[in-house]
């Protein structure tokens, strides 16, 4: 009877130890089909990196992600580069009563994690430092000195750039001039540092192709240029998204982002909700990557989720997928 009982104990260890040897193999293998490493694919024109705006809701509103971490998340998920938004940290700078102190503890912090990872820092979006096409000259000023620390920190962090947006209120010749100017002493300060100062379409002017790409024609500076992002092109929201059903003037997609390669210093992949079938309703990503690559774009594309219908991780990963879905088959193309 003990006998049998041995058996029968040691019968049901062995099912138990095939059941959870069979469950961590399958779980290993979904978790690597979800971690394709993005680097391993140099079959395609492009690098890819990882907009920290895809992350925003779990930093901003679940608090369930910490903006220390961005960069293993980005290495978990396979990625290359990484694009910090600024004030993701807010509440990390806001805990020293010193700024600058905050600021040198958050870039040491980040550049470790960074350098502990393998993660290239690619640039720095910037927002909530004033209008830098301000037609007021002492709030230009202003907001010209308030992006300054920001140059310095993607300066220490190695990076290639700051994005930074064209904001004015007045007609559009006035808020161009606006921009010039603000935009220009922007980067005469940033060229020291070897950093570029770039214009994504943003809304308002910004988000009209031909408005954007005749300011930078008229800056006429090297390290002064564009990041185009596909789908921020509705002129009447205040950072154009097309997504917004209330959008009332549309500029067109793949004009504006033919219209702003030529300065591109950087390219956002924004996406929405996903089709059943992994494509944008309203992006055609392979007619966008045609544009990128006929333009002699080689650098990073951002990959910046912005759906409902998928979590963030998910729509980070579909987005991904889809960049080298599509990437693969315009690469191969001839012009």
């Amino acid at each position: 009877m003990k006998h049998r009982n041995f058996i029968s104990k040691s019968a049901k260890s062995i099912l138990i130890l095939l059941a959870f040897v069979t469950f961590s193999c399958n779980t290993s293998k979904t978790k690597e089909k979800e971690t394709i490493t993005v680097s391993n694919e140099t079959s395609l024109f492009f690098k890819i990196s990882l907009a920290q705006w895809s992350l925003h809701k779990a930093i901003l509103n679940d608090k369930t992600f910490d903006p220390l971490d961005f960069a293993k998340k980005a290495s978990e998920l396979g990625f290359e580069g990484i694009e910090y938004v600024n004030h993701l940290y807010r509440d990390e700078l806001a805990k020293y009563d010193d700024p600058k102190i905050g600021m040198e503890n958050l870039l040491k912090t980040l550049k470790a994690n960074s350098e502990k990872y393998h993660i290239e820092n690619v640039l720095i979006m910037v927002d909530g430092e004033g209008n830098l096409a301000s037609l007021d000259i002492k709030e230009r000023s202003q907001a010209i000195e308030n992006h300054k620390k920001w140059v310095d920190a993607a300066a220490y962090l190695g990076c290639h750039s700051i994005r930074v947006n064209a904001h004015g209120q007045g007609s559009a010749e006035d808020v161009a001039e606006a921009a010039i100017a603000g935009l220009s002493k922007l980067a005469d300060y940033a060229k020291g540092k070897n950093i570029n100062v770039i214009v994504e379409n943003h809304g308002g002017y910004t988000s009209n192709g031909a408005w954007l790409s005749d300011v930078m024609t008229r800056i006429g500076k090297d390290n002064c240029g564009t990041l185009p992002d596909f789908g921020n092109f509705c002129q009447t929201q205040d950072y154009g998204s097309i997504n917004d059903e209330n959008c009332e003037v549309a500029y067109d997609i793949y004009q504006g982002v033919k219209e702003l390669m030529p300065f591109a210093k950087g390219v956002s992949a924004k996406s929405y909700d996903f089709s059943a079938d992994g494509n944008q309703s309203k992006i055609d990503y392979e007619k966008m990557l045609h544009i990128v690559k006929n333009a002699g774009y080689n650098g990073y594309i951002g990959v910046e989720y912005e759906g409902s219908n998928l979590t963030e991780i998910e729509g980070i990963i579909a987005t991904r997928n889809l960049l080298i879905k599509a990437g693969k088959k315009v690469t191969k193309s001839t012009p």
